[in-house]
Parts: structure tokens; sequence; C-alpha cells
């Protein structure tokens, strides 16, 4: 697999904290990573905009509550 960066999201194995900005269809949302905005899947969590979610390969796998400031987060 060539990934083109300098390490692989998928393969890293790391999830990455970014707010939600806007729910779309079909499970979608569009997220700010900080370094830009993508969109992730969100069908595995309930979240709304302005959430902090942990996403691994452009999937939410958790919420972060009380967004990043509180170091803590829970599996939705």
């Amino acid at each position: 697999m060539n990934c083109g960066e300098e390490t692989c999201v998928t393969c890293s194995d790391e999830a990455v904290a970014v707010t939600v900005v806007r729910l779309l269809d079909a499970g979608l949302a569009l997220a700010d990573t900080g370094r830009g905005r993508e969109v992730v899947s969100v069908a595995l969590v309930d979240v709304r905009p302005g959430d902090v979610v942990l996403v691994h390969a452009k999937e939410a796998i958790a919420v972060v509550p009380g967004g990043l400031e509180s170091g803590e987060w829970r599996r939705s």
C-alpha cells in the first residue's frame, strides 16, 4: 500500500481528534481537522456540530465529552 503520506492513518492504528462542523446525509459529517476540512463517517457515534470526535480511517469511533480540554473520551 502506498499512502503518499509520512504516516498512513489506516496502517498506524491511530485516532485523530477532529471537530464536527456540519452533519451531512448518509451518516457523514464535515469535520475540521485543524489542517483543513474533510468528510468523515459518523454512523457509529451520536454527534452534533461542535462535538469533538476521534476518527480512525475516516470513521468516527468515539466522542470526546467537553471537547479536547477534558482529556477524557467515551466510546459511543
